[in-house]
Formats: structure tokens, sequence, C-alpha cells
């Protein structure tokens, strides 16, 4: 049930830019924010408290979209990226204060004896994530007080994912070999 309930958030949060901007003469914001309060009740109520940012990140979600349904603005269906990108930013600073890193978490999973500078290169991956979410919310941001639905629509549902695929691809490219490919043991 996890699983699908992370996999309803991803799909809601890729098609949330699009929904917004196609229902926007046709629908209450409480059609939009509701569905996605539930599915962020429900990750909250299944996921570990281990995991970073624990229950309290995905209740703050819960609340926010609470609140973007109680008042009934389309002004306040343009924050849910910038609070989604502000989660992300705060868990990933998190990790960095707090340890290990989310990306030497994710790292340890196929590497578990992860070399120290392994460790160095995670931890400088996770900071420029962490940089990522914080540019990217920026954006977000000034769009959602400054920029026209279609420039919004088209920022937060392709540019800032395409450029979420660079930063993947690019950092594929400049992993040490070792991490790629690990010597036999």
């Amino acid at each position: 049930m996890r699983r699908s309930v992370a996999a309803a958030l991803l799909i809601a949060g890729i098609a949330y830019p699009f929904a917004v901007y196609f229902s926007l003469e046709h629908l209450r914001t409480a059609w939009l924010a509701l569905p996605l309060a539930l599915l962020w009740l429900a990750r909250t109520i299944w996921i570990p408290a281990s995991q970073p940012g624990g229950r309290t990140l995905p209740a703050i979600a819960v609340v926010f979209c609470a609140v973007i349904a109680i008042v009934d603005s389309a002004a306040w269906l343009r924050a849910y990226p910038v609070l989604i990108n502000a989660l992300l930013l705060a868990v990933f600073g998190a990790s960095l204060r707090r340890g290990p890193p989310i990306i030497e978490r994710i790292a340890r999973l196929r590497h578990p004896d992860l070399p120290p500078e392994g460790i160095r290169y995670t931890r400088r991956v996770t900071q420029v994530w962490a940089g990522f979410f914080l540019i990217n919310g920026t954006i977000a941001a000034a769009l959602a007080l400054w920029g026209p639905w279609h420039w919004w629509t088209a920022y937060n549902g392709g540019i800032s994912y395409a450029m979420m695929g660079l930063l993947m691809v690019g950092e594929w490219f400049v992993r040490p070999s070792a991490a790629q490919h690990p010597p036999p043991q």
C-alpha cells in the first residue's frame, strides 16, 4: 500500500500543474486540493517514522492542501510546487546536518561498504540536489507570484522535470567510475 500511495503522489505531482491549468474555470480549488490532502494523509499514515522527513513533512503537506481548499483561491494552487521544493530542500538539507546524506543512503542500498571517497562524493551530490531544490523552488515562487498561468504550467509541469532529468544524467556522467562499477569481490 505504501508504494501505491507514493506512486499516486508522484503521478499527482506530475499531473498537478496541468490539472490546475485546465480546471481553473471549471472546478473549485477544493476538487484539486482535497484529493492531494488525502494522498498526503495516506502517506503520513503509512510512512515509517524513521524515513527522512518522517511524518512531519507529509503532515505539513496535508495542512497546506486543506488550507488551499478552505481559502478557495486559484492563486494558492500556484504555491503547491513551492511547498514541495521546500519540503525536499528540508529533507536533503537536514540529512546533510544530521547524516547520513540522502544520496549516501541511496548509494548504500547497492554498495553497503561505500569507501570514504564515495561518502564524500555522495555528500557533495546531496548538496547539489539541495541547491537544485532551492533554485527550483525560487523559480516556482517567482512564477507563482508574477508569472502568467501558462508560464507557471510550462515550468512546473515540464521544464522543472527536464532540469531534474538533466541533473540526474549529468551526475551519472561525472560519477566516479568506481561508484558506477565497483570492483568484483
